[in-house]
């Protein structure tokens, strides 16, 4: 077998040879086929050979493209058919014996070349096209050739009940249909209740009776999930669907299946069998209008986009035909001539408060059946018109099809809680949307599914509220919003540029940190040198945010302070082991001037009481005047007094005698009070922030009206109005 599978790949070519060789040698191309002669011509053997008295009155047929001749060994001398007597019509070779010059069919290559030296010869391979097939069809009616193209046609699963796709992609879905990726299609599909005959309906309706998809007497559904098929003859996907009210048990997914099936269609057949139209039959059409406006017209418009596709997938939706058989009762219409049914079907809508606004028309088709079979004939006829009218509905290449198949899909899958099932819609929301749920307030995502995917965040409807729990407050920069930005801030227990051990250290003094990327620490919690204000209302936003499943956004920085204090007080104590004299008070003094206000004098300039002059010893405590900043032994500083224009607040504070002496009406208190909100404190300001002198006694602070910034005189002499900020009169501002 092996060297006649050489030897016939060898011969194969795809032009038709001169096989008599009687004057080119067989090197022209055939022209001509003599059925008398058995064999192909050239122009120049079929003149000489015929110009012979015995051969001119052969009859010659001049040879088109994809032309195959007919077997030679399957007639006699007079024409007489030799074998397979279980046809009427004479075979078509498929290959041509180069040794003995004639051409067989399958069955008399099998019978004549299958042994012995035969099997040896070198073959011609013929390759049967298209064309050769239309030649065969030519003298068959319309109606012959309708049947003929039916009988090819079958049926495979496209969706399965899950709503899997079982077909690979999309050269995959093009093979099945077995039609060409460049043919232009329509889509129909067919809806009901179980056991109202759609598989039958369309058996009968598109491919003569013949069951293309599967029908059964049984009381079980014989159509589980989508099943797709190709009528070649109207150049339509034909799609059968799973029966309403039939015992299922994925019931919410396979109702989504059908509404991502009636989006993709071109046309809908309603297909009922009740003596009365049901109100079942409308409530299903209106709820597939109003999902297919809410949720499928956004996906198949951006499926347009994102595939790039020529065709826009949802201009409008498709168009229905409610195909209604009755046999004991009178067709919707019949007793008034003068009523429409399609007047009378939107009638019913109304009545019903059911808006089929999606679709592009409704139309009616009714049969009576008095005795079996049903007639099919006028929803045939309806069909072809409506497939005929391109102007709201044109036909796509398959390719397409499928495309806004598999997006649908993608976009809408996954299991639906029965808990959040709203049962009174026959397309409700959560078939749609997102099903995660706020762990704050139980709110739901309005996003619609596997929004995620795409790097679309959770979104709802309503404001969250606070959970202890999940602490979802968020915080951000109020000087970064009045600046047109929006930077989130998080609490954390130390600053970006403190040690790991000093930044416990400082946390465990002055309390959390709140820094901002652009402004830097803008708050702390206990904020003993500066006031104790709330953050919301200086220098932060607040905004109460929703806690979605699987984030971990509201997990604060400060949840790791335990593990790494342990890591600073190692440090920490490695670095006072190794200081010979005083480590404890050492330690204390260095740190107490990291975290000390600016005007206080540091540790390690404070060598006598300010006071009384006694040295200070190195276990003696020093302590700082919260209002001149000096260092004082402890009997110069016994006394308190609340120094509000330090910073203080209202309560009192360590003071020295001499300040506590010199108190006075607290104008600072007034001014602290008094100060717009927008001011940089007193304490925060260093340096003139123009000319960056720094403030000393002798140099005084001043705040321009305008931006609220801390100036020397000479940088913010002039006066002018500044009614954005409520002054109306003529104020100090910066030079500009």
């Amino acid at each position: 077998m092996s060297a006649h599978t050489q030897t016939a790949e060898k011969g194969q070519n795809t032009a038709l040879m001169c096989q008599e060789s009687y004057v080119c040698s067989g090197t022209d191309e055939a022209i001509f086929e003599c059925d008398e002669c058995g064999s192909l011509q050239c122009q120049r053997c079929e003149e000489e050979l015929h110009k012979q008295e015995r051969l001119r009155n052969h009859e010659r047929t001049r040879i088109k493209p994809g032309h195959v001749p007919y077997c030679d060994s399957c007639k006699g001398a007079n024409g007489n058919i030799m074998h397979n007597s279980a046809t009427s019509s004479r075979q078509r070779a498929a290959v041509r014996c180069q040794m003995c010059k004639i051409n067989l069919c399958v069955e008399c290559q099998k019978r004549t070349h299958a042994g012995g030296n035969k099997r040896k010869h070198p073959i011609t391979i013929y390759n049967v096209s298209k064309p050769q097939e239309q030649d065969e069809e030519e003298g068959m009616d319309e109606e012959t050739k309708r049947r003929k193209m039916a009988e090819k046609v079958v049926s495979f699963l496209l969706v399965d009940e899950t709503e899997e796709i079982q077909v690979k992609n999309e050269e995959d879905f093009i093979k099945r249909l077995d039609c060409t990726p460049e043919e232009h299609l329509k889509v129909l599909s067919i809806f009901g209740n179980t056991g109202d005959g759609k598989s039958h309906t369309l058996n009968h309706t598109f491919f003569y009776g013949r069951e293309v998809f599967k029908t059964s007497p049984a009381q079980e559904s014989c159509t589980v999930g989508v099943w797709v098929a190709y009528d070649p003859v109207r150049k339509v996907v034909v799609i059968d669907t799973e029966g309403l009210l039939g015992a299922t048990v994925n019931l919410s997914q396979r109702t989504r299946l059908l509404l991502k099936v009636l989006a993709i269609s071109d046309l809908v057949i309603y297909r009922t069998r009740a003596d009365r139209l049901h109100n079942d039959l409308f409530k299903f059409l209106g709820d597939a209008s109003e999902a297919y406006l809410k949720h499928f017209t956004k996906e198949l418009k951006a499926t347009t986009a994102r595939c790039g596709l020529d065709v826009p997938l949802s201009t409008l939706g498709p168009g229905v035909i409610i195909f209604h058989e009755t046999v004991y009762t009178k067709l919707l219409g019949s007793d008034h001539p003068s009523e429409v049914p399609e007047k009378l079907i939107q009638d019913r809508f109304r009545k019903l408060s059911c808006f089929p606004e999606a679709f592009s028309s409704i139309h009616y088709k009714g049969t009576r059946t008095y005795n079996p079979p049903t007639d099919f004939s006028g929803l045939r006829r309806a069909i072809e018109q409506q497939l005929e009218n391109n102007t709201t509905r044109s036909p796509r290449q398959p390719g397409v099809i499928y495309k806004a198949l598999k997006a649908l899909s993608d976009r809408f899958s996954g299991e639906i809680p029965d808990e959040q099932m709203a049962h009174s819609s026959f397309f409700p929301d959560e078939y749609f949307t997102c099903s995660s749920v706020c762990l704050s307030c139980g709110c739901g995502c309005k996003n619609s599914m596997n929004h995620v995917k795409e790097g679309i965040p959770h979104e709802s409807r309503s404001r969250c509220r606070y959970s202890h729990q999940y602490d979802n407050r968020v915080y951000t920069c109020k000087g970064c919003y009045e600046r047109g930005k929006e930077v989130s801030v998080v609490p954390k227990t130390s600053a970006s540029t403190d040690s790991p051990w000093l930044g416990l250290a400082k946390y465990a003094w002055s309390g959390y940190v709140i820094e901002c990327p652009n402004c830097g620490v803008v708050y702390r919690s206990r904020q003993y040198w500066f006031g104790n204000q709330d953050p919301v209302d200086t220098v932060v936003r607040t905004e109460i945010e929703h806690v979605w499943p699987g984030t971990d956004g509201f997990l604060k920085d400060n949840n790791n302070a335990a593990q790494r204090l342990l890591d600073g007080m190692n440090f920490m104590a490695q670095s006072v082991s190794e200081l010979s004299l005083g480590p404890t008070k050492a330690v204390t003094s260095w740190l107490t001037d990291q975290i000390a206000p600016a005007y206080w004098r540091p540790n390690s300039q404070i060598l006598n009481c300010n006071k009384c002059g006694i040295p200070f010893k190195d276990n003696d405590t020093k302590h700082h005047c919260r209002a001149c900043g000096e260092g004082f032994c402890d009997g110069c500083s016994s006394k308190s007094r609340p120094v509000p224009e330090r910073g203080w607040g209202a309560a009192p504070v360590r003071v020295c005698d001499s300040c506590y002496d010199n108190r006075g009406i607290q104008l600072g208190l007034v001014k602290d009070a008094a100060r717009p909100v927008y001011w940089v404190p007193d304490h925060e300001i260093l340096h003139c922030h123009n000319c960056r002198k720094e403030f000393n006694v002798k140099l005084s602070k001043h705040h321009c009206r305008a931006c609220g910034q801390g100036f020397c005189d000479e940088c913010s002499h002039d006066r002018r109005t500044v009614p954005s900020r409520g002054w109306d009169h003529p104020v100090r501002e910066m030079l500009t």
